[in-house]
């Protein structure tokens, strides 16, 4: 199967402004932290390279814009006691009914070493294929993880489907072309996305259908149950005989 080099693939990586929120110290912890809720705050917690695990509130709409535009692969600043102190959402917890945030970690990184992120890919376009040829658009990936400084680490990466002009194209990771200073940490050769062709009723109902094969399989352990329950297998069923004997 062809594939895309690097001069037919549009892929391009967004990096976002400075991403700022403010945070208070938090006292309040266990069931109480439903009142801070209550008011409008979100519990945190900031923890990470050569700080001190410490408790803090941050205004939730504030956390919500933050988490929009950073998600949890780019770089926050928490200022804290006058303090930027630059971070990475690391991991959320929300309300299973209403999805609301309840809780987030902020796991301070240091700028001067390379972190590894998971990056949301974005696909772009249309693809010829699935327009002219009613192809079916399969996306094997939808994240990658990356390796690079906190500050250098993409929101996302758009990768462009209009480059999938026949079922031969698809995209692997090897095609993207990041930038300066990010290494992807996945298998080169590994497929991102292609067309695949459409398929007939009746080539669906023969995938639906069971093999004979699987038929008489089904007939032999039914037979092997039996003779684990005591009935003697009929003549001519030498495996399930065999497991009675065994």
């Amino acid at each position: 199967m062809g594939r895309l080099t690097k001069s037919s693939l549009q892929v391009k990586s967004y990096f976002m402004q400075k991403v700022e929120i403010k945070a208070e110290k938090r006292s309040v912890v266990g069931k109480s932290m439903a009142g801070i809720m209550s008011q409008g705050f979100l519990p945190a917690v900031i923890y990470g390279h050569d700080f001190k695990s410490t408790p803090v509130q941050v205004n939730l709409k504030d956390f919500e814009g933050a988490y929009l535009e950073a998600g949890e692969s780019s770089l926050v600043y928490v200022n804290l006691d006058g303090k930027d102190l630059p971070v990475i959402i690391h991991d959320v917890a929300r309300n299973p009914i209403s999805d609301k945030f309840i809780h987030a970690d902020f796991y301070k990184v240091n700028l001067d070493e390379k972190i590894t992120a998971d990056v949301q890919l974005i696909f772009i376009g249309e693809a010829p294929a699935v327009k002219d040829f009613a192809g079916i658009l399969v996306k094997n990936i939808n994240e990658i993880k990356v390796e690079a400084l906190p500050q250098d680490l993409p929101h996302e990466i758009q990768v462009d489907i209009s480059a999938l002009k026949s079922f031969t194209d698809q995209i692997l990771i090897k095609d993207l072309k990041l930038p300066k200073g990010v290494e992807v940490k996945e298998r080169p050769e590994e497929i991102i996305v292609l067309v695949q062709e459409p398929i007939t009723q009746e080539e669906l109902d023969k995938q639906l259908a069971v093999p004979e094969a699987g038929v008489a399989e089904v007939e032999v352990i039914k037979k092997e149950k039996e003779a684990e329950e005591g009935e003697v297998p009929a003549a001519g069923d030498g495996e399930a005989a065999e497991k009675q004997n065994s």
